[in-house]
């Protein structure tokens, strides 16, 4: 009969010191002080007697007389046949609170970057989860290559391929914890090369800027139109590297020209620069089908940076950059060097994902219902901000509401704000001295009629703010 390893339950740290006075006052006053610091939360099980007297190398009696003194005093609670518990109410009101979700302050929230929280497939996510556990070998749970799984770089090689037009090869792809990862690291990487200046979208995501900066680069505004960033200005300005949303620009909604896309790409080689790419909802267009990738174009001019988070959701942490071979190297030491690599387990799930189709599919159904709302969206701001000008593709989780030079986005955004309604101004992505107000109206990850209800709210707030 095979003998089995004793269950010794919860685990406390404890320390006992011979010498420093009887044994049970030692572990009455480390329990006693742990309950009262809040280690030790209320309703927390502790070790049984036994276990606990193996534990610490001492007799039982030692560990009962300590419990026994705790129940005394109100510490601890105890009865037949059940485990000794921390007492509810014990400890100092000094006791560190317990994590908890932020409280909603906001009746609607208009987040640009959100995509539909509750329609991400837990179902199907959770299929991918047990196939990557089920099928893994042993040598994937150890340390892996800090490019990421292989199994997941073949996956993007086939997907980004086939959906966005991009030439990945998986020898140059670095699986990272998001976009802000992945272009963290690219910064980092071309400020070891000597780059001191990079040209970013204006207006552009305000990230780029707080990006770059915090990697030691002095982020350069470049002019947006109606064709997407201005690449005269880009030549004009002297720096050999520009991030750019290309696809769908942020926060304009814009769309560049193929005319913009070929001097860019000239640009780039003509000064030997490197465009970023930030591809970030490119496959979320409702008006026709979504244009290609610039890296698919430039491999070696390119790179291309996209993640899961407009896609599936945020809380994911999975991104990639496909990488020019020459920057390679680079990335893959600073990838190790951040972390050490993206858990694998999570990776290899994605994997799966993209394999099976379902990434595909999720992303039909998704279209189909932001298109729905995006719609929605553009009727509730005729209605209830007709000074509102949308701009831009009808494609992305956003409608840009441009509202001219003369209007007062600050005092918007506080009266949106004082009848419960979060809203992004376009003024948090301009360099500063920036004209142009308008407001983002995030509509993913809100029902239709609320949707229609958080608008006419906003319009409400925002003409009393006027008046």
């Amino acid at each position: 009969m095979q003998k089995r390893e004793p269950v010794l339950g919860p685990e406390v740290l404890v320390n006992l010191q011979p010498g420093d006075g009887p044994l049970h006052a030692q572990l009455e006053l480390s329990l006693r002080e742990q309950v009262r610091s809040g280690r030790l939360a209320p309703g927390a099980r502790l070790p049984s007697s036994r276990a606990l007297a193996a534990e610490l190398g001492v007799s039982r009696g030692v560990v009962l007389e300590a419990y026994g003194q705790l129940v005394a005093e109100g510490y601890l609670v105890a009865s037949q046949g059940a485990p000794t518990r921390v007492a509810g109410g014990a400890g100092s009101e000094l006791a560190p609170l317990a994590a908890r979700l932020p409280q909603p302050r906001y009746t609607y929230r208009f987040d640009p970057a959100l995509p539909d929280l509750a329609a991400f497939p837990r179902d199907r996510w959770l299929r991918s989860l047990r196939a990557a556990l089920r099928d893994a070998q042993y040598e994937a749970l150890g340390h892996a290559d800090p490019r990421g799984a292989p199994e997941l770089r073949n996956a993007l090689m086939g997907y980004l391929g086939r959906a966005r037009g991009a030439a990945p090869e998986p020898e140059h792809t670095v699986v990272c914890a998001g976009f802000t990862q992945g272009f963290g690291l690219l910064c980092s990487s071309l400020r070891g090369r000597g780059i001191e200046r990079i040209a970013i979208e204006d207006p552009g995501w305000a990230q780029h800027r707080l990006i770059a900066e915090g990697h030691g680069l002095e982020p350069i505004p470049i002019p947006v139109d109606a064709e997407g960033a201005d690449v005269g200005a880009l030549a004009a300005c002297g720096c050999e590297t520009v991030v750019v949303t290309p696809a769908h620009q942020f926060p304009t909604g814009v769309v560049m020209s193929s005319e913009r896309r070929a001097a860019l790409l000239g640009w780039a080689e003509e000064v030997d620069g490197l465009i970023v790419e930030d591809d970030y909802d490119s496959e979320l267009r409702y008006d026709r089908g979504p244009v290609g990738a610039l890296q698919g174009l430039a491999p070696e001019r390119v790179c291309h940076i996209g993640s899961v988070s407009k896609r599936l959701v945020p809380s994911l942490r999975l991104g990639w950059v496909l990488c020019p071979s020459w920057l390679t190297g680079e990335l893959t030491f600073a990838k190790g060097l951040a972390d050490g690599g993206t858990a694998v387990i999570e990776q290899l799930a994605l994997a799966d994902f993209i394999v099976r189709g379902e990434l595909d599919r999720h992303l039909r159904r998704m279209r189909i219902r932001y298109r729905r709302r995006r719609e929605t969206a553009v009727a509730a701001l005729a209605t209830a901000l007709p000074r509102a000008r949308v701009t831009g593709a009808a494609a992305g989780l956003y409608v840009h509401a441009a509202l001219g030079d003369d209007f007062n986005e600050a005092a918007a955004l506080r009266a949106a704000a004082a009848a419960g309604v979060w809203v992004d101004g376009v003024a948090a992505h301009r360099a500063p001295g920036g004209r142009g107000a308008g407001v983002l109206i995030g509509y993913a990850n809100l029902a239709e009629t609320a949707i229609a209800r958080g608008v006419a709210l906003l319009g409400a707030a925002i003409a009393s703010a006027d008046g």
